[in-house]
């Protein structure tokens, strides 16, 4: 299997720059796994899908202000550095920008010395651990100096930072958003869960490997990059009920889908529990718990896009986002969902 069976064409003007103003006005593409069809319409008609007993599943995870930009002490010289993984109370794993100049003991400024750190150790992948010092809470110093690290693919300024989380976003640990999980707002889960439709949650920090590119020809040697995940013991009860009683599991989102799969027996059993995971999800994968997903449109080539294909299969998959090019919908992280189930 060959990563350039997962490209596709997309014009540089379907890749949403910006939220739109009301979250669940989004489009929805469904996409059926009984017979491949596909129907156009509106994210708030996913109560049409959903039916009592189904649960769905998401993503708790919330986006830290995770860019930061200062200067190295003595030289000045400008430092960008991102937030990736938290190592202990005050040593981070990040990514530093130029990295050629910010070696193993360098001091690096923000915010005219409110926050300073000290590169510790130099990864062997680039990325850096480093050291914070400060005085107070680091999480309000965050939030005073960082900025939201969006994908590098959306140029247009965030001026809300609060359309880069979930409305339903509480633990704090992300460096990217579980993109599914934005077209949601709380009356729409309200009406949901009025209708009999279950709501669990499980935590998965992203990380900004999410956003690296395949860069291997065959898929198979793709190494994934690893992500902290939690399922706690209501929670995993829920999903396990729902799942004897005949309900649908379904995913809001590939990370929800990633933590279910790897927290999962291989006959279905969700079990509570705290770790890492790099599971790589592609064509040819069984899947232990879900029967659907709620997701975004991935980018040409990437792991998210052949997670799906593992789900719907591969030529379904790339015939919907050929339709989904042609209708123009909007795609990526700000972009209009799909339902595959």
């Amino acid at each position: 299997m060959k990563t350039s069976d997962f490209y596709y064409d997309l014009p540089k003007e379907l890749i949403a720059q910006d939220p739109l103003q009301d979250r669940s006005a989004s489009r929805l593409l469904h996409l059926s796994l009984a017979d491949g069809s596909l129907e156009h319409r509106h994210f708030t008609d996913i109560r049409d899908y959903l039916r009592p007993g189904d649960c769905l599943v998401i993503n708790d995870t919330k986006v830290i202000p995770a860019r930061l930009y200062g200067h190295r002490k003595g030289s000045g010289g400008a430092v960008e550095i991102l937030l990736l993984k938290r190592e202990t109370d005050d040593v981070w794993e990040c990514l530093v920008r130029p990295g050629k100049k910010c070696r193993e003991g360098a001091e690096i400024e923000f915010g005219e010395g409110i926050l300073s750190g000290t590169i510790t150790e130099v990864l062997p992948d680039g990325n850096r651990h480093i050291r914070f010092s400060y005085e107070g809470i680091f999480e309000e110093i965050l939030d005073q100096l960082g900025e939201m690290p969006l994908p590098p693919y959306i140029t247009h300024k965030l001026e809300d930072k609060n359309r880069y989380q979930t409305v339903y976003a509480r633990a704090e640990g992300s460096a990217a958003a579980p993109t599914a999980g934005l077209h949601f707002t709380l009356p729409l889960l309200d009406e949901l869960r009025n209708m009999g439709v279950l709501i669990a949650h499980v935590t998965l920090h992203v990380g900004l490997g999410t956003f690296r590119p395949v860069k291997v020809e065959d898929v198979e040697s793709h190494q994934m990059h690893s992500e902290f995940y939690v399922v706690e013991e209501d929670q995993a009860k829920i999903i396990n009920d729902a799942r004897a009683a005949g309900g649908r599991i379904i995913a809001v989102g590939t990370t929800s889908c990633r933590t279910l799969e790897s927290a999962s027996t291989p006959d279905g059993i969700l079990h509570a529990q705290t770790g890492w995971t790099d599971i790589f999800i592609y064509p040819g994968y069984h899947f232990k718990m879900i029967d659907g997903l709620i997701t975004n449109f991935h980018l040409p080539e990437s792991t998210l896009l052949m997670l799906v294909s593992a789900l719907a299969g591969k030529e379904n998959i790339m015939r919907a986002y050929r339709e989904a090019v042609e209708e123009k919908y909007r795609f990526f992280s700000f972009g209009d969902a799909m339902l595959i189930l």
